[in-house]
């Protein structure tokens, strides 16, 4: 893992942008202010910014920002995304995101999660301790290429911590440290897999032991599971939302045996507040450790957004030139 830790003249110099930024705006609406945003990060400390594009250009596989800052008198976390949207719940804090994330690339947002919002909010709701979302807490949060099911999911996946006391570990896998022999490579180079949307996206009908046809009856995308370079392959795989073809029992095992390798090459990281993580959606795939929620204020909380390297092919896909995918 790649990781820059801010001095404090950096950290409050960050600070006093973010604090500048937002007293020149009537309302906190990001999706306007994305392009200013864009152009204000290239006022961040020369340090941080160098560090961040060489990570880009070396394709490190998580990179990581330490001692960002955080409001010392930090809101309660909140008990769902959307009091924490209805509250501009740290909103200073997104704004520090978006700024780290657009030095390694473009963010973007999805219609159909968390109210079509450019940064969410992830931190456990009540009801749903065990869904197959970030809003979970005792379901581990299967290994999975985030945005699975779309060719414009992002090029990375940014966290940022404010909260975490019981220091819950995002887990990682990278594709470079497993190894696919042949035929299992071969095979899974091979177009023989349907990617499905995942149940954060509004889908219906969700996902669950008691309905386990539901995933055929949502869209998908069918490709390969690795991709692009033969030497240092992409990766693109969801435990929970990925499939072989029907019928397809020699592509069944292969994805089977390749989740059981990338699990078994997992690592924890855990964040801690102020520190943010930018996880390659093409080289790493990512989970999150269970734990068990106070829903006292004192939960974990962190600040998501993800990011395309090249925004042109996001509206050469959706035929507008919108941050916004359905």
């Amino acid at each position: 893992m790649a990781r820059y830790v801010l001095n404090d003249v950096e950290k409050n110099d960050i600070a006093e942008m973010a604090d500048a930024f937002l007293a020149g705006r009537p309302a906190w609406a990001p999706m306007d202010y994305v392009d200013e945003i864009r152009a204000e990060a290239e006022r961040l400390p020369v340090g941080v910014r160098q560090f961040l594009v060489t990570s880009r250009a070396a394709e490190d596989a998580v990179i990581a920002v330490a001692n960002l800052p955080v409001d010392e008198e930090l809101v309660p976390t909140p008990p769902n995304w959307q009091v924490a949207e209805k509250e501009g719940a740290a909103i200073r804090e997104e704004l520090v995101l978006l700024l780290i994330a657009s030095v390694l690339g473009d963010p973007f947002a999805w219609s159909n999660q968390q109210n079509g919002r450019l940064v969410h909010d992830v931190c456990p709701s009540k009801g749903q301790e065990k869904s197959l979302t970030s809003a979970s807490s005792k379901q581990q949060l299967t290994l999975h290429t985030e945005d699975v099911f779309h060719a414009c999911r992002g090029d990375y996946v940014a966290l940022m911590c404010l909260r975490n006391p019981d220091r819950v570990g995002t887990t990682v896998a990278i594709v470079d440290s497993v190894e696919f022999a042949e035929p299992l490579r071969d095979v899974l180079h091979q177009n023989r897999f349907r990617f499905y949307p995942d149940d954060a996206h509004d889908v219906v009908p969700l996902h669950s032991a008691e309905h386990p046809a539901a995933l055929e009856e949502r869209p998908h995308e069918v490709a390969s599971v690795l991709f692009g370079p033969q030497d240092s392959p992409y990766l693109r795989i969801d435990g929970d939302f990925t499939s072989a073809l029907p019928g397809d029992a020699e592509a069944a095992s292969a994805i089977n045996e390749a989740a059981a390798r990338l699990a078994a090459a997992a690592e924890s990281v855990v964040l801690s507040p102020g520190e943010a993580a930018f996880v390659d959606n093409y080289r790493v795939i990512h989970g999150r450790d269970t734990f068990t929620p106070r829903y006292d204020g004192t939960d974990r909380w962190l600040k998501r957004t993800s990011m395309v390297r090249d925004l042109r092919r996001t509206y050469v896909h959706t035929k507008s030139r919108s941050r916004l995918l359905a």
